[in-house]
């Protein structure tokens, strides 16, 4: 049996690297699971490096090369995921589960996926939780598409 010191030193190095591990964990104000895969559809391009390649080869016990031509396609000088018809949402990843809306191969996704969101708020969540309550429809689902465009803001003229 320990002595009651020790014990305490014990005690007060598990507290200690609880609250470090709690710590680092941040809350995050999203939840996937109610999410229609937002992330996984409005991005049409989610570029794929040699160590996603590397992870998806070993996921689907293929070489380097089956996995970029299984996995991948190329878009100008990007090598990208490919894309298959989403009737929700119009188009989404190949590797999204069309009727879960859940990652196929999550545990082999690419790093472009695992930092997202790189906050702790998603902005499409948002945006679905706040038109489901208010057009009070829990089911409720805005339409969401990503279009850049040139602009610049125009100076203030002034009404005096």
């Amino acid at each position: 049996m320990k002595n009651s010191a020790s014990q305490l030193d014990e005690n007060m190095r598990t507290a200690s690297t609880e609250n470090s591990t709690r710590a680092k964990k941040k809350r995050v104000y999203f939840d996937c699971e109610k999410c229609p895969a937002f992330c996984c559809s409005v991005y049409e391009r989610v570029s794929v490096g040699d160590e996603d390649l590397e992870r998806l080869a070993q996921h689907f016990k293929v070489s380097f090369a089956e996995a970029e031509k299984l996995c991948t396609k190329k878009w100008e000088d990007e090598r990208i995921l490919t894309r298959q018809r989403d009737t929700l949402l119009g188009e989404a990843c190949h590797f999204l589960d069309l009727q879960t809306r859940a990652c196929t191969i999550y545990d082999a996704r690419p790093e472009t996926c695992r930092d997202y969101p790189t906050q702790n708020r998603c902005a499409y969540f948002d945006l679905l939780q706040f038109e489901r309550k208010h057009q009070g429809d829990p089911e409720a689902l805005p339409l969401v598409q990503i279009e850049f465009r040139e602009w610049k803001r125009e100076p203030r003229k002034n009404t005096e």
